[in-house]
């Protein structure tokens, strides 16, 4: 599964578009340079596919690629980084999870 990933800034949500749908994650960036992700929703047409996780794993990519450090206030995603510790290195400094 290969989705292309979308920074909707206006929104601050991250989007995939998937077969007329959206899924999505809503942000929040601090001057501090610390990234929030609030909230992961894939709408019901779309579950079970992958592309929750396909879309956390985007996300992480590109808050990396940025420099910025994660606050993951979602538990969806979360979960996501407890299962795939790799990704605890790009954490904001104090965050266990």
């Amino acid at each position: 599964m290969n989705f292309e990933l979308k920074n909707n800034e206006t929104y601050e949500q991250y989007e995939f578009h998937v077969e007329n749908h959206i899924a999505k994650i809503e942000y929040k960036i601090n001057v501090q340079g610390q990234i929030y992700l609030t909230h992961t929703e894939v709408p019901k047409a779309l579950e079970g596919k992958g592309i929750g996780s396909a879309l956390v794993k985007a996300v992480l990519n590109d808050i990396k690629e940025k420099d910025l450090k994660l606050v993951p206030l979602c538990p969806f995603v979360a979960h996501y980084i407890k299962n795939h510790p790799e990704w605890k290195q790009i954490l904001s400094k104090g965050i266990n999870i």
